[in-house]
């Protein structure tokens, strides 16, 4: 277990500055053209792909990181360099963390690489848990899975939305509900292999922010994966959904996990690294706007009321960071989250990004409001930190009962 520890290794500094250098030198010029097109970039992630960022080796890498800042600074480096184009590099890694999560090592082998592909031939996951009518209501999920016994598949019939890589990916991992009477406890999480028959591409979505990145519904029409694609084996969902049962006849006791909650927990820091990253790229082109923009004879950063917006956003992003780099270790060195400290970390690194780059585009003035300058495009790329992997009231909520017991 590694000391918690604020300063970054030789070999981690390293890692950063070549993630800097992709997103300075690849990331940033084509992200204006692939926010307008509303496409998935996959020359882009090809490039990812060729020298190794886009691979399961190297998130492996920084996923088992001893400090627990591998992740983190990946997350805040790429999203520096744009969050739409990020999502689509780094979308399929929440797919890998629900296998991760909840799968077994036979299935993690097998599956998270073919998530991935290789630098001739990418390929992208999708994980599935919102539903229309259940977004940060899992319990109210409808999706179900149903074990064929005659032919060990289970048949899933269901809509997903707001699934990144839904439709085009390789391979979906969907939460889907095998006992309806235990509401969230009666969750399980399945592989859905390629090419499967009765999973199709619903709406393709079109947003706010995050255009570079595919969002879409994924419907699944008596969809049949065999029994080995459940993650995490029969057996252990029998005996979970048994204790599940018993512990509802006994009217309570300690927590059973969820299989979607369970993703959510392991990836919301990074989540907040990403809102760091954007954070921190709209307070340096607003600093340095502010430094070479002169009204009435001076530099605007000279006026008290620029640069006491400039120093909030300064402090903001780094307290931001410090949460984030904190939940993070705590994850790694097995610390459990007594005040829910990962939700505090995505909570104020949501609305730090969500503040500061609307700051930006105040110093930027007319300018900012324009496409010709970046930060109307960042601001846009915030507003989903305080909704995706669970709205800032949600994270609330997780907080709030933590606190009081």
């Amino acid at each position: 277990m590694g000391e918690f520890t604020l300063e970054l290794n030789d070999d981690q500094k390293q890692v950063r500055d070549w993630l800097h250098g992709f997103a300075a030198d690849v990331m940033r010029p084509a992200a204006a053209e692939w926010d307008e097109r509303e496409e998935t970039p996959w020359p882009i992630i090809q490039e990812a792909a060729k020298i190794g960022i886009y691979s399961l080796d190297f998130y492996a890498q920084q996923f088992f990181d001893p400090t627990g800042l591998g992740i983190p600074m990946a997350m805040e480096e790429l999203f520096w360099g744009d969050a739409g184009i990020a999502l689509s590099i780094v979308g399929t890694g929440l797919a890998a963390v629900g296998v991760l999560a909840n799968g077994t090592e036979e299935q993690i082998g097998t599956w998270i690489p073919q998530m991935y592909g290789d630098a001739n031939d990418v390929k992208v996951a999708a994980f599935c848990s919102s539903e229309p009518d259940a977004g940060s209501d899992v319990a109210s999920m409808r999706t179900r899975a149903v074990y064929d016994e005659a032919t060990d598949e289970w048949v899933l019939n269901g809509t997903k939305t707001w699934a990144t890589n839904g439709g085009i990916a390789n391979v979906h991992v969907v939460v889907a509900v095998v006992d309806p009477g235990l509401g969230s406890k009666g969750h399980a999480s399945f592989i859905v292999p390629p090419n499967t028959p009765g999973l199709s591409q619903g709406q393709k979505f079109q947003k706010h922010g995050i255009r570079a990145s595919h969002t879409a519904e994924v419907v699944l029409e008596d969809a049949r994966v065999p029994g080995h694609c459940l993650l995490g084996g029969k057996e252990k969902l029998d005996e979970r959904l048994a204790r599940a049962r018993e512990k509802a006849k006994a009217g309570g006791g300690e927590r059973v996990k969820n299989a979607a909650m369970a993703t959510f927990e392991a990836s919301r820091p990074a989540v907040g690294a990403m809102a760091v990253g954007t954070a921190r790229a709209a307070y340096e082109v607003a600093l340095d706007y502010a430094k070479t923009r002169v009204q009435f004879g001076r530099p605007i950063i000279e006026n008290q009321g620029v640069a006491f917006q400039l120093a909030d956003m300064a402090t903001q992003v780094d307290a931001a960071r410090l949460l984030v780099w904190r939940a993070s270790w705590m994850a790694t060195a097995g610390k459990p989250f007594t005040a829910a400290e990962g939700s505090m970390s995505k909570l104020y690194a949501s609305e730090v990004a969500k503040k500061v780059t609307a700051q930006a585009i105040q110093i930027l003035g007319g300018n900012g409001y324009t496409r010709e300058y970046p930060v109307e495009r960042m601001h846009r790329d915030a507003a989903i930190y305080t909704i995706f992997e669970g709205t800032s009231e949600i994270q609330r909520m997780v907080i709030s009962r933590a606190i009081a017991k």
